[in-house]
């Protein structure tokens, strides 16, 4: 078979979009290459590397005719790590693309091209927004190495500095590479599954300036925890916790199933708006708080409370969206599958002295039929599932109770417009979309959408 585009060709070629990873697209006679690092409206010389049946994926060589929002990225890795796919656009163009991904699948998934898709609400300041950090540690050629994955690899591009994340991990990162070795820890190969010191993990509570520091071993034996823990003291006088997680499994995951209290509380307590959280070590807890609180006042404001209101809280986590609708809904009930979610939600309501929360451990498909069952009728439901979308049974559950309001709250735009085109199919009309910019120089886009039932 032959193709428009061949293995190794060299083109140049005009870009007219970018995927929902970041990379620029191209087409050749209507054949999609996908090229890392390309912008739309530039002509590009590309390598090509790799031709598939319907795609192929080249190496962009040099930019012809460059796009006038293309920036310098400010990170000095940034064209080998993985982390950030967008920081060689402007913000204003990032905001703008990811509008534009979004609209491009309610047209062509969801097949609802006249919903209003809003302008992103992005950050005023769009930099060390990340409250949590997973460094992984290596050795390479006898040097202790951390950092972040290069894309779809587990190898690290060394770096002492990430702009996205808090300065606390930075220091921690430099310090840990710099003394571990003197220590006589060795780092995880997992390679081999040889080694000790597997990632570090820190978590900062930003209105309280809470820091706690989780290292990840691969025994529980540590014989140097003492003297990393009062090294950790000495470069963050903040930390208020040092937590040991075990994970001796030969796996990517990154943590286990025990964790260990080395020093301080074993959680930290932040706020979004007024309502504080305990954060444990393997706590769910957006990473980007600022817009987390814009994310989940505008859920709030689709789902229109005054007060009369029982709510359903599918995918409820440690129970953060739950206690936000609380201050307003006359009842809500959360269902998650994860129990020791459930847990950390019933303490954290009973943080907030909250009394009209009701949470429950279980398949969300499961538990709001026999909340049906009992006798419980529901005004609003709102969804904030994985990035795979709503469980097939839980849309079926919704099409069955028909719950007036659906507030769907989404981490990807294309889930999103498939499980919205299958409430639209079932009698809900999607009223409109609103995207949150959880994620700056990431190609990642957060969505509210609003429906409620056709009349």
């Amino acid at each position: 078979m032959s193709f428009a585009v061949n293995k190794n060709d060299q083109l140049q070629v005009k870009i007219e979009d970018l995927t929902h990873d970041g990379a620029g697209v191209a087409k050749v006679d209507g054949y999609p290459l996908f090229i890392p690092g390309a912008l739309p409206g530039e002509t590009v010389k590309v390598h090509v590397l790799k031709t598939l049946k319907k795609y192929g994926f080249a190496k962009m060589l040099d930019v012809i005719e460059p796009s006038s929002e293309r920036i310098v990225a400010p990170c000095h890795v940034f064209p080998t790590c993985g982390g950030c796919q967008l920081q060689h656009l402007s913000y204003e163009a990032q905001l703008t693309q990811k509008r534009k991904s979004v609209r491009d699948v309610m047209d062509r998934i969801a097949k609802l091209p006249d919903v209003p898709v809003h302008a992103v609400k992005g950050m005023e300041d769009p930099w060390r927004y990340r409250n949590k950090s997973q460094i992984p540690f290596d050795t390479e050629d006898g040097r202790v190495i951390a950092g972040f994955y290069k894309t779809r690899t587990h190898q690290i591009v060394d770096t002492d500095v990430c702009i996205i994340q808090t300065t606390e991990a930075d220091e921690l990162m430099a310090m840990l590479k710099r003394k571990i070795q003197q220590l006589g820890i060795e780092t995880y190969d997992e390679r081999t599954h040889k080694g000790m010191l597997r990632h570090l993990i820190v978590r900062k509570a930003r209105q309280t300036d809470q820091v706690m520091v989780v290292l990840v071993t691969r025994h529980k034996k540590f014989p140097q925890k003492q003297e990393v823990v009062e090294l950790i003291q000495q470069e963050i006088p903040n930390v208020t916790s040092v937590m040991q997680n075990i994970n001796t499994a030969n796996t990517n995951v990154i943590m286990g199933n025990e964790t260990i209290n080395l020093y301080g509380a074993d959680v930290i307590i932040d706020r979004i708006g007024d309502i504080e959280f305990e954060i444990s070590a393997r706590s769910f807890y957006q990473v980007n708080p600022v817009q987390t609180e814009v994310l989940y006042q505008q859920a709030l404001d689709y789902a229109g409370l005054t007060g009369d209101e029982t709510v359903i809280d599918a995918y409820c986590g440690i129970g953060t969206i739950s206690l936000f609708l609380a201050k307003q809904a006359k009842e809500v009930y959360g269902v998650e599958i994860v129990p020791q979610a459930i847990q950390d939600a019933k303490r954290n309501a009973e943080l907030n002295g909250i009394t009209n929360t009701h949470f429950e451990a279980g398949a969300a498909e499961d538990v709001i039929p026999k909340w049906y069952a009992e006798g419980k009728l529901f005004d609003v439901l709102v969804v904030d599932p994985p990035r795979k979308g709503c469980d097939e049974k839980l849309l079926e559950t919704i099409l069955k109770y028909k719950p007036g309001k659906v507030v769907y709250v989404s981490c990807n735009p294309g889930t999103l417009a498939r499980d919205l085109r299958i409430l639209e199919d079932g009698g809900y009309r999607t009223k409109e979309v609103q995207p949150v910019d959880m994620f700056p120089h990431s190609s990642h886009v957060e969505c509210v959408a609003l429906l409620d039932l056709s009349k």
